[in-house]
């Protein structure tokens, strides 16, 4: 009897330091594969997105295989609001991210260097909220406008406010930085008025939404691709930015000759939308990557004084 209890701890034992060596060695693996990953990230090219239809030429190139994948690693990361997409930049997280002009000089006037490497056919509309009977600008007295602070759509909210001569204090401008949840809060009656890129927009419009302004008829074109300059003085991050361009202009050409509706699953998958929207969203044209207007630029500069 002895002896099998002998044999039985002996065993024991021999398996218990066993499995300990498993355990140690998984962590090890896994420490070992953990550090692996990261610096893959950290030399990959990184880059920003919202889910907007301004950066489909991004995922469209980057699901379709345009981005040249021997000689550059693209990875996109993607935010649910501006302001958390421009903090990653600005910390160095991400490379490169869809920003607009008016956030891009804010972030400049705080330290962080940038090159606009591409103007975006990003536009704005301000929606008012359909039961709120709000029809013309000038009837938004004493209400609500969802809007993100120091961008693009702050701009526009003071240039509707002005443009129909209301007083600043008398319309509240409320910060809601997620622009999905900027769009629920219209459609849930919680918003008076909001300023929706696309496909957003189109949602809001199907549902009845008044559409008040329009940034395009005000001629401002402030959708632009910000890259950190700092990143960009290394030769292995332009070569990655050339690539990036390539495959950028590429898909612009394809989504141009293709059409929206052929990358609808993309913009259903990426943007959170519904086929609904995608087949009711208006003809957009996508341009190369070109350098923003000087005037869109000044235009941004003087708001921010």
């Amino acid at each position: 009897m002895k002896t099998k209890y002998i044999v039985f701890f002996l065993l024991a034992a021999v398996i218990m330091t066993g499995c300990g060596q498993s355990y140690e060695e998984k962590q090890r693996l896994s420490r070992a594969e953990q550090a692996r990953l990261h610096r893959e990230d950290s030399l990959a090219l990184k880059i920003g997105v919202m889910p907007t239809l301004d950066c489909l030429p991004i995922y469209v190139a980057k699901d379709y295989g345009l981005f040249d994948s021997t000689k550059a690693d693209i990875r996109l990361k993607p935010f649910k609001a501006q302001i958390d997409c421009d903090a990653a930049l600005m910390k160095g997280a991400i490379e490169g991210c869809i920003t607009d002009i008016v956030r891009g000089q804010w972030m400049k006037g705080k330290g962080t260097a940038l090159d606009y490497v591409a103007a975006t056919n990003t536009y704005w509309q301000l929606v008012s909220n359909r039961l709120a009977r709000i029809r013309r600008i000038n009837q938004m007295n004493d209400k609500m406008i969802a809007m993100a602070r120091f961008s693009a759509t702050a701009l526009l909210a003071d240039y509707a406010v002005d443009s129909a001569k209301l007083k600043s204090e008398d319309v509240f401008k409320v910060q809601i930085n997620d622009v999905n949840l900027r769009l629920q809060m219209l459609m849930n009656n919680e918003m008076d008025a909001v300023l929706l890129p696309e496909p957003q927009a189109t949602t809001a419009r199907l549902y009845k939404n008044p559409v008040l302004m329009d940034s395009r008829d005000k001629d401002m074109w402030l959708g632009v691709i910000a890259f950190r300059k700092k990143d960009m003085k290394d030769e292995r991050r332009k070569q990655q930015l050339d690539v990036f361009m390539k495959g950028y202009n590429a898909a612009c050409d394809s989504i141009n000759k293709n059409g929206l509706k052929h990358y609808a699953r993309t913009i259903e998958k990426y943007c959170g939308t519904d086929e609904k929207t995608v087949n009711a969203l208006p003809k957009i044209k996508f341009r190369h990557a070109e350098a923003p207007r000087q005037k869109d630029i000044e235009t941004a500069d003087k708001w921010l004084k």
